[in-house]
């Protein structure tokens, strides 16, 4: 084992005396110059891993009494990759230090019995008209539930015109039990009555004078299993293509969204949150089975990001992932790319279409997700990994203190780093585990 430099101390080379004395032809007896130089890189990576959790350390534990010791203290927040193993013919593994914590990762929560289940991604035309936008949208699912479907997915902002301008006119103001929230109403009413599950694409929000880009997600008994706020507003301005700005009219979300339904626990994103891979990294740390990104992309991303951003996301986290678009329609002032999909936990298309309205109906199979897991675990990165990304993960008192009353998300040491959105407050309580 060859240990990095802390601090400001220059990495320790093997003496030329001490190499001399290695048996020789031993494999891992002998250092080469590669070897050397990776010693230097693990020093220069404990460096500057230092310089960044030093400044973005959590503030529990900036100056304040703690339940690790002082030299463990130093140990996780100030070099957390302590070591580099190396060993012939296999990868180069960064452990972090005995002191560092793990994330509080959740093993998979148990599926419909025989693993599987069918879903519907309902790929809708939408129009200027409200109502005909709620009934069109209703006598799919209807259609789709006939088919034996258990999930139900609606595209983004199904019941109106993509467009900033729209946005306050067709919003609902949920929050308000009596008042006019015809979208929703009719979401938990189909739910209810055909027995399915439904992540209901996304519909423009009004709470307390702000607007939002909102997925209902709703149950078998018609309940509100929960709401996702879209989180990283789609906000372009690609010269001669296309510019677009949400922020606008809209205001970003502040949670993640984990919903445990008849189907499996699922992560709920829109659209532009699927550039994201730390947020889908968080999704996978609580386990969920799958991650549904009702989206819009457009005629200039979509033919090159959509499938691929997809299947990263599947890639990385070794679960499915379903995107559900509108149809196209070019007349329009946005144009939305379409091409709904399921991709499954190692990148393949398990269903998918083209840009016209249409019902896409796929087969999940959750034994697949522990299959690849399996034959190529990950989990171990995740755990080296989440912790330097975010310092603060996983302190359980920062877990119920950003779920609960987290009153600055902009503090740097609370997952706004480099420029992200603090995400941190948007993981349900009851997923925040202790470790």
């Amino acid at each position: 084992m060859v240990s990095t430099a802390t601090g400001n101390r220059a990495p320790h080379l093997e003496s030329p005396t001490r190499r001399e004395q290695r048996a020789p032809g031993s494999i891992d007896g002998v250092f080469s110059d590669a070897e050397h130089a990776m010693k230097n890189v693990g020093s220069l990576i404990s460096r500057s891993s230092s310089l960044a959790l030093r400044r973005h350390v959590c503030p529990h534990l900036r100056g304040s009494p703690t339940s690790f010791p002082a030299t463990k203290r130093t140990a996780s927040f100030r070099s957390v990759p302590a070591s580099f193993h190396f060993k012939s013919g296999s990868v180069i593994r960064a452990m972090t230090s005995s002191g560092a914590r793990l994330p509080p990762s959740e093993t998979l929560c148990s599926g419909p019995p025989d693993g599987k289940y069918k879903l519907a991604l309902c790929q809708l035309s939408v129009t200027a008209d409200k109502v005909a936008n709620i009934a069109h949208a209703r006598q799919s699912i209807e259609a789709a539930a006939s088919e034996g479907a258990q999930l139900i997915v609606l595209p983004e902002m199904w019941n109106c015109p993509y467009s900033n301008a729209s946005f306050p006119e067709y919003a609902e103001e949920t929050d308000n039990q009596g008042g006019d929230t015809p979208s929703s109403k009719m979401l938990s009413d189909v739910a209810r009555k055909n027995g399915v599950t439904i992540i209901g694409g996304s519909i423009p929000e009004r709470s307390e004078g702000r607007l939002y880009n909102t997925c209902y997600i709703y149950g078998t008994k018609g309940e509100l299993k929960g709401k996702h706020r879209k989180v990283h507003l789609f906000d372009i301005d690609i010269p001669g293509k296309i510019t677009f700005k949400e922020s606008d009219t809209l205001t970003p979300g502040e949670s993640l969204t984990i919903v445990d339904t008849d189907v499996g626990r699922i992560g709920v994103g829109i659209c532009y949150d699927i550039r994201f891979p730390e947020m889908a990294m968080l999704y996978a740390a609580r386990g969920v089975h799958m991650i549904c990104y009702p989206g819009a992309f457009n005629m200039t991303t979509g033919p090159l990001h959509w499938e691929l951003l997809t299947k990263a996301r599947a890639v990385d986290n070794q679960l499915y992932v379903i995107t559900c678009s509108p149809a196209r329609n070019t007349e329009a002032g946005y144009v939305a790319w379409g091409h709904s999909t399921i991709v499954g936990p190692f990148g393949e298309i398990v269903a998918t279409t083209e840009h016209a309205e249409s019902t896409v109906y796929g087969e999940i199979d959750y034994s697949k997700i522990k299959e690849r897991r399996l034959n190529m675990p990950l989990e171990h990165l995740y755990k080296t990994l989440l912790p330097l990304l975010y310092p603060c993960f996983p302190c359980s008192r920062c877990d119920v203190r950003i779920t609960e009353s987290m009153t600055d998300p902009t503090d740097l040491s609370h997952g706004k780093l480099g420029g992200r959105h603090a995400i941190w407050k948007t993981v349900p309580n009851e997923y925040a585990t202790s470790t």
